[in-house]
């Protein structure tokens, strides 16, 4: 556990939550409530991520250090860590978890009291973390991102944007529980279209410098990066390597084209943070969070990366261009 002391204020405690939700009330015994901050990235990555958690945290009325402290709790991207970090951050009561995914997944195995409130690219009903949208049930509600969803979906922009590809390549991690049904939804794409996909996985950095390396060796003419919190901690690895290797690449999130990459298609993930924060203090108010419906995003962005095209030599199609929400040049 990873925990930054100089932000826990202890002022006093929040009226009222203990009368919707039991643990609430223990956690305030401790003087402030405090969230416990369960990542699978490391101290430092990302920082926009946190910056955003905050803000829907202050929309709610509470202010880090003032009314509400956060412990963090980081897997670094090692996923084998997780029931470990889980049952330690059940052990010091926090009032309330917030935890990405597959984090939540951890953190919901480890308790069924604690409030828990998540962000997911995977379909959180399908991957088992609510019983439904609407009313999630139990103790966990959150936002979701629909990462996975989209995977098709990229593919098909990525073949617009390169439509001489035969071969594209995949890169997933083998330990996120969706890595299967990402590879399926590929294939499938794929197929429809009669192209071909190989699939390469990583989920250190050696083996994603080795995933490049076959790549290579297979003449692939892209790359689909898979939604995964691992890959998006290694943006600048990803994307230094496709420009070495002129591949054109798209990803999930924006942070890989503000990094250099070509093109991006996904949810705002910094929003998602924003609206988790404003669900996590709705919960510190007293909201039940099996009553409070998963939030979903309602736009998705497409940004393409001009400068990149051109470090790779290609030429982006109008009609590409035309649908995207941002291009950088």
């Amino acid at each position: 556990m990873t925990i930054d002391t100089r932000r826990r204020a202890f002022v006093f405690a929040l009226g009222g939550a203990s009368l919707a939700w039991p643990l609430v009330a223990r956690a305030q015994q401790r003087a402030t409530p405090v969230i416990g901050y369960f990542n699978s990235r490391s101290l430092g990555e990302e920082p926009q991520f946190l910056d955003s958690f905050r803000q829907g945290l202050s929309e709610g009325g509470y202010v880090e250090g003032r009314n509400v402290a956060i412990e963090f709790w980081w897997a670094e991207g090692q996923y084998d860590r997780l029931p470990v970090l889980a049952a330690d951050l059940v052990h010091h009561q926090v009032a309330v978890i917030f935890a990405n995914f597959p984090t939540v997944l951890a953190a919901k195995a480890a308790t069924a009291t604690i409030p828990i409130v998540f962000t997911s690219s995977s379909d959180p009903v399908n991957a088992g973390i609510v019983a439904s949208l609407n009313r999630p049930g139990a103790n966990v509600t959150g936002v979701s991102l629909l990462g996975t969803a989209l995977e098709a979906k990229r593919l098909e922009l990525l073949y617009q944007a390169i439509p001489g590809a035969k071969l594209i390549g995949v890169l997933v991690n083998p330990k996120n529980p969706d890595n299967d049904l990402q590879v399926r939804e590929l294939q499938d794409a794929a197929v429809k279209t009669e192209r071909q996909i190989y699939v390469v996985r990583a989920d250190t950095e050696s083996d994603i410098d080795a995933a490049f390396t076959i790549l290579a060796q297979r003449k692939a003419g892209g790359l689909v990066v898979t939604s995964d919190p691992f890959f998006t901690s290694r943006s600048e690895q990803l994307v230094a390597l496709t420009i070495r290797d002129k591949l054109p690449a798209i990803y999930n999130q924006r942070v890989f084209t503000e990094h250099g990459g070509l093109i991006s298609y996904g949810s705002n993930l910094v929003d998602g943070y924003r609206q988790a924060g404003i669900y996590v203090g709705k919960i510190l108010d007293g909201a039940r969070p099996g009553e409070l419906p998963v939030a979903q995003p309602t736009k998705f962005e497409l940004v393409i990366n001009l400068i990149t095209a051109k470090a790779l030599g290609l030429e982006i199609p109008a009609k590409l261009l035309a649908l995207a929400d941002q291009v950088i040049e």
